[in-house]
C-alpha cells in the first residue's frame, strides 16, 4: 500500500476540481482495501472513497483525513460468469465482453470510471444498466466490520440508484459478479437513437463490435468519451438525471418515455436547454459543453463552489419554468 502527502483531489477526479488531501493511500488488491478502510475508521479519520473519479464533484477545502484510490484488478471468468475486482476500468472491461462475445454490457461503453462504481448509481445509457447483469456485489460493510455479498435485490436497485447509493458511506464495493448471454449478437437494442446508427429496428439485435464503436461514436459526438485532450470531456459525464414525473405533469414539447404506472421520464438534456443553458453556455470558468447541454464542463483555475453554484442555478431556473426539479448526478463530496 503506497501512502502519499501533498496530493491533490484535482489530479484525481475527471472534473479536475478538489484541494489538498492530507493522506492518499492507494490500495492494489482487497485485503489492501479493507485494511485502509479499517485502519481510518478504527482511528476515527474521515475517508472518502475514489475509483476513476468521474462521478463526483471534489471539495475546494480538500480532505482532512484519508483518500483511498482503488486501484485493484483482477477479472475471473468462470463460463458465462466474469468476476471484477473494483479497481478495474469499466470501459477496459467492456472491451472484453465484446471481444470474448459475452453480451449485456456492450452499450455501456465508452463510461469512464472504475467497474466498483457502476452498482452504486447503476450505471445505466443507450437502453442497458448494470443491474440487468450484475449478479452479486462483494462488500466491506463498515457498519458490521465485515466482508459479504449482496443479492441484486438486497442492492435495492433502480433509475441511476441503489441501497449502496443510499446509504452512503457503509458499503465498500470489494468486487461485482456480472451474469452475461454469450454468442456474437448484443442483447435487444433498446434505445431509438442507437438503433437508428445500427440500422436497425428496436427489440433486435446487433453485432457485439458494432453495437460498441456505434455507443462510442455517439459518447464522442457528445464529448462523452473521456479524453485529457478534449475539453468537453472534463465533465461528469450527464450532471443530472433525467426527472421521472406523474404523467400528469409532463411538460409539453419535452421529449418523455413510460416509467412505470401513471409516471414518465423526462428528457433532462431538453429541460436544460430550454431553460436557456444551452451548449456552450459558459459563466465564469465553468459552463455546459459545447455538444451536449447536460455536462457541465470546467476550464484552468474553476472550483468546486463555482460550478455547484451553476448546477443550482439551472436547477432553480428549471423548477421555475416547468415545475420540475433536477436531481444531480454526481456525488458532491463535503469533508
Amino acid at each position: 500500500m503506497q501512502v502519499r502527502r501533498g496530493a491533490r483531489l484535482a489530479e484525481l477526479t475527471t472534473l479536475a476540481v478538489g484541494g489538498p488531501i492530507e493522506r492518499l493511500l492507494e490500495v492494489e488488491t482487497a485485503a489492501e482495501l479493507v485494511d485502509a478502510v479499517r485502519d481510518a475508521d478504527e482511528a476515527g479519520r474521515p475517508l472518502l472513497l475514489l475509483g476513476g473519479g468521474s462521478n463526483v464533484v471534489a471539495p475546494d477545502e480538500g480532505w482532512p483525513g484519508d483518500v483511498v484510490a482503488v486501484r485493484t484488478r483482477g477479472i475471473a471468468r468462470d463460463g458465462d460468469r466474469l468476476t471484477v475486482q473494483a479497481g478495474e476500468d469499466w470501459d477496459g472491461l467492456v472491451a472484453r465482453t465484446v471481444e470474448e462475445q459475452l453480451a449485456g454490457m456492450e452499450a455501456l461503453s465508452g463510461i469512464p470510471g472504475s467497474t466498483g462504481a457502476t452498482p452504486v448509481q447503476n450505471v445505466g445509457a443507450y437502453g442497458q444498466e448494470v443491474a440487468q447483469t450484475i449478479s452479486a456485489v462483494r462488500v466491506y460493510d463498515r457498519a458490521e466490520k465485515t466482508a459479504r455479498d449482496l443479492t441484486p435485490a438486497e442492492c435495492g436497485f433502480a433509475y441511476r440508484d441503489s441501497r449502496l447509493k443510499r446509504e452512503p458511506g457503509r458499503f465498500v464495493v470489494l468486487e461485482v459478479a456480472f451474469d452475461l448471454h454469450p454468442g456474437p449478437l448484443s442483447m435487444p437494442v433498446g434505445y431509438a437513437e442507437l438503433a437508428r446508427t445500427l440500422d436497425v429496428e428496436i427489440g433486435q439485435p446487433a453485432p457485439l463490435a458494432a453495437v460498441r464503436e456505434a455507443v462510442l461514436g455517439l459518447r464522442r459526438g457528445k464529448g462523452m468519451v473521456w479524453d485529457p485532450a478534449d475539453p468537453d470531456s472534463r465533465s461528469a459525464g450527464s450532471f443530472f438525471t433525467n426527472p421521472i414525473v406523474p404523467a400528469g405533469q409532463a411538460v409539453e414539447g419535452c421529449p418523455s418515455w413510460p416509467a412505470g404506472a401513471d409516471h414518465v421520464k423526462l428528457s433532462a438534456a431538453w429541460l436544460v436547454q430550454h431553460a436557456g443553458f444551452g451548449r456552450g453556455t459558459r459563466e465564469g470558468h465553468v459552463g455546459t459543453s459545447s455538444r451536449h447541454s447536460l455536462a457541465l464542463t470546467t476550464e484552468d483555475g474553476a472550483t468546486a463552489t463555482e460550478l455547484l453554484a451553476f448546477a443550482d442555478r439551472i436547477v432553480a431556473t428549471v423548477r421555475e419554468r416547468f415545475g420540475v426539479t433536477l436531481e444531480p448526478e454526481p456525488t458532491a463530496v463535503r469533508p
